[in-house]
């Protein structure tokens, strides 16, 4: 093979099949978008093993992509219900699955995703260390660690999430500046507990350049994971925060070094006032790499219904620069989500994106929203059912509570300012309590 990632291939001016097929759905033109991946603005996840993937792109200039997670725990190990959760969000337009199980046979379902499913599917090694060598964390070594990675690089895996940004250093900032929720990601806690239990430096980041080599071998996107992500409001834009972030800068620069592709996950919990400033601040100190958000939630209050909170957030995030959006179902902060909150978590995100999309200026974003007032101001309502962002649930309202008069709705009736207005435009008569 001439090249070694998509990276290396736009820089060696190598025009890919997966590149042609992101230039043609975001109508860009071929040389803007690999002039941009030359400089890691935007990023195809395309692990070379994942030969079933529908390619995607990621960068702020291009329409906002959504993230699934899901996976077993230990209290919900159900491989099947999984499975039809990962369909369900192949089907409702997500662009990336991720795979987070901490329970169960991790690698039969994992290698399963990346042999059937067309989106782009991440993991987070760590979670899957602790599973697989079936000990306690502070027996796990360094070279253990790091095997996993190159399992799930073997195993076909788009984008591994690596915490690699939380060293000793940033570990001692963070214990000076105590927080109110402290260390709220999971593979974040598990990696600061490892080196407080060993004393010994964190591995992702000790042998980051070895990661990086697995990673230029199969064509594996590194998302950087935000360890020390705010967990509510009063920790957002913190010092450990901050000082994770010029870390994550420092190792973009030596991953584009080795042609690898990279992408910046971010907050978190935020208030809404603070999310550009800090889109501004990702882009500077990580030099235009790609930013995953999770979330950002813009309040703490409001369990069971955190995937309007996150989509409120997301929307803000994305029209200021961020590239991908995780989603977040109303099962967020409470229990494992089931297919209804999934489905739920993609609308949410799905909107938010499209939302920030048109803000944005994407070329092309607000065509969709164009044929929507077409179909409406001809009261088409079979048309509004095909464009809507949920077609069923539409259709299900619709039903719910049908009008007298099938060219208005039960709501305004014979008040319908759109069929009035057709009418007079048209030189009817409008009659309103007549008719």
């Amino acid at each position: 093979m001439e090249y070694t990632t998509q990276m290396d291939a736009a820089r060696k001016g190598i025009f890919t099949p997966e590149m042609a097929k992101v230039a043609e759905k975001e109508h860009l033109d071929p040389k803007k978008l690999m002039a941009l991946m030359a400089e890691g603005k935007v990023i195809i996840p395309c692990n070379k093993v994942h030969t079933c993937i529908e390619p995607n792109g990621l960068g702020s200039m291009l329409k906002t992509k959504i993230n699934v997670n899901l996976g077993t725990s230990r209290d919900l190990t159900d491989l099947n219900m999984e499975l039809e959760k990962v369909n369900h969000a192949v089907e409702m337009g997500a662009e990336a699955i991720m795979d987070l199980s901490s329970f169960g046979d991790t690698q039969k379902f994992r290698r399963k995703l990346t042999h059937e499913c067309p989106a782009m599917i991440g993991t987070v090694p760590i979670y899957d260390a602790v599973v697989y060598y079936h000990k306690a964390l502070g027996k796990i070594t360094a070279r253990e660690w790091i095997d996993i990675v190159r399992m799930h690089a073997e195993d076909g895996v788009d984008f591994m999430t690596i915490h690699c940004g939380i060293n000793k250093e940033t570990a001692k900032k963070f214990k000076r500046n105590r927080r109110l929720m402290n260390i709220v990601s999971r593979g974040g806690s598990i990696i600061f507990a490892w080196m407080e239990m060993t004393g010994e430096e964190n591995p992702f980041f000790q042998y980051f350049d070895e990661i990086l080599d697995i990673c230029r071998e199969y064509d594996v996107t590194l998302s950087l994971g935000d360890a020390c992500r705010p967990g509510c409001l009063q920790d957002a834009t913190d010092a450990s925060q901050i000082e994770e972030l010029i870390t994550l800068g420092e190792l973009t620069k030596r991953a584009w070094e080795k042609d690898v592709q990279i992408m910046i996950e971010g907050p978190g919990h935020m208030p809404l006032n603070q999310i550009a400033a800090n889109m501004e601040i990702q882009k500077t100190l990580c030099h235009g790499a790609p930013f995953y958000v999770l979330g950002p939630i813009v309040t703490d209050i409001a369990p069971g219904y955190d995937h309007i909170t996150s989509a409120i957030g997301g929307t803000v995030a994305a029209m200021n620069g961020a590239s991908f959006l995780c989603y977040v179902t109303p099962a967020e902060h409470l229990r494992l989500p089931d297919v209804d909150d999934v489905k739920e978590g993609i609308i949410a995100a799905r909107i938010a994106a499209h939302a920030a999309d048109i803000a944005k200026g994407v070329p092309h974003a607000m065509d969709w929203d164009n044929e929507m007032a077409v179909a409406r101001k001809k009261l088409d309502w079979n048309a509004m059912f095909d464009l809507a962002i949920d077609p069923e649930k539409a259709r299900r309202y619709r039903e719910s509570s049908r009008p007298e008069k099938e060219d208005t709705c039960s709501m305004c009736g014979n008040f319908c300012a759109v069929k009035n207005m057709n009418r007079i435009l048209d030189g009817e008569i409008v009659s309103i309590f007549d008719e």
